[in-house]
């Protein structure tokens, strides 16, 4: 039997997205084993973390590297002894890969803190290609009122947005505040109005500024200026340490403030009167398969409605650039298949 070849793009090592790192190749396309469904791609959301993947920032696990987790698309085959989700249903794939599920943290509901942990993109090849071979067990269904490029950011973006909230013991009717104005942000933002918060914005791009305050947003400034009041929790989602120092000014005595970042730049020393008064500085960290389901269901139901620029898989190098530079308001997704006949 012909082999049947697929596109991919490798990261053959880590370099600066300035100069296209990420290369096209035709390899044979994968095959679903025990536990394993095999998918066709038709969308890639294109994320912070896969700029840090791409320019070493994180530390390199594996050479050749597919990355992309925030991958919507269709299920091809099953492998043994797996019986959902079934062939043909419409699927999204998320950071966390697996999990042990035998270690403390998986036991206490906390997967994502998992020292067995894989995660899409990183340890396993991800979605910048035509095929994708995820556990089966890891998927999720997607509400059907989303179409593809809109259900891709919500894998990432979305998920982790929603841990940052809860991480950051957001209450209904809570003021917020919301440090940095990316995908995640953009989609944390609807939410919190949803549980009826007022959003407290900083963030510095016009476009940027312009968006969050057409979804919402109480107020939207830099972080030197003062907004009406102090918050009772915020997230950072800048990946800077500066940001979160100054982020604690905003933050009133006994309120939390989120750093949403998988890899920062380093905290500055800073003067302990801005910790204290019992403000709490909290870590998230990846998420877990009851975050995705509760924020999907959740997104539906709002729904949320995700700003999304949408480019061919050839222009990926080109939209991690931008990502950069910070010219992507809202999310960018790559389009890799176009959805099969009668598909949402």
């Amino acid at each position: 039997m012909e082999e049947v070849t697929v596109k991919a793009l490798i990261l053959p090592h880590p370099a600066s997205v300035e100069t296209g790192p990420l290369r096209m190749i035709d390899r044979p396309r994968p095959e679903a084993r025990s536990g394993d469904v095999l998918i066709r791609v038709e969308t890639c959301g294109v994320c912070h973390t896969d700029l840090h993947i791409v320019e070493g920032e994180l530390p390199p696990r594996r050479a050749g590297i597919v990355p992309g987790h925030q991958v919507v698309g269709r299920v091809v085959s099953r492998g043994p002894e797996v019986t959902s989700p079934t062939v043909g249903a419409r699927v999204g794939v998320a950071w966390l890969h697996r999990a042990c599920g035998r270690c403390p943290s998986c036991l206490r509901g906390l997967e994502n803190l998992c020292p067995e942990a894989a995660f899409t993109g990183y340890d396993v090849d991800g979605g910048f290609a035509e095929y994708i071979v995820a556990r089966a067990e890891f998927v999720y269904p997607l509400p059907d009122v989303f179409s593809s490029v809109e259900a891709a950011p919500l894998l990432c973006a979305g998920i982790i947005g929603y841990r940052a909230l809860r991480i950051a013991q957001v209450a209904a009717g809570d003021r917020v505040g919301v440090f940095g104005f990316g995908a995640s942000a953009h989609l944390a933002l609807q939410v919190a109005r949803h549980w009826g918060c007022d959003v407290y914005v900083f963030t510095r791009g016009e476009a940027h500024r312009n968006l969050a305050a057409e979804l919402g947003a109480a107020w939207v400034g830099g972080l030197e200026e003062t907004p009406p009041g102090a918050v009772d929790a915020g997230v950072v989602f800048a990946p800077s340490g500066r940001v979160v120092v100054e982020a604690l000014r905003h933050v009133r005595p006994g309120g939390t403030l989120a750093v949403n970042a998988v890899h920062l730049d380093g905290i500055p020393a800073f003067d302990y009167a801005r910790l204290y008064g019992e403000r709490g500085l909290r870590s998230v960290t990846n998420s877990t398969r009851a975050d995705g389901q509760a924020l999907l269901a959740l997104a539906a139901a709002i729904p949320l409605r995700p700003r999304v620029e949408a480019w061919p898989l050839e222009e990926a190098n080109h939209v991690l650039g931008r990502l950069r530079r910070g010219e992507v308001t809202g999310a960018a997704v790559l389009q890799i298949a176009p959805a099969l006949p009668g598909a949402t």
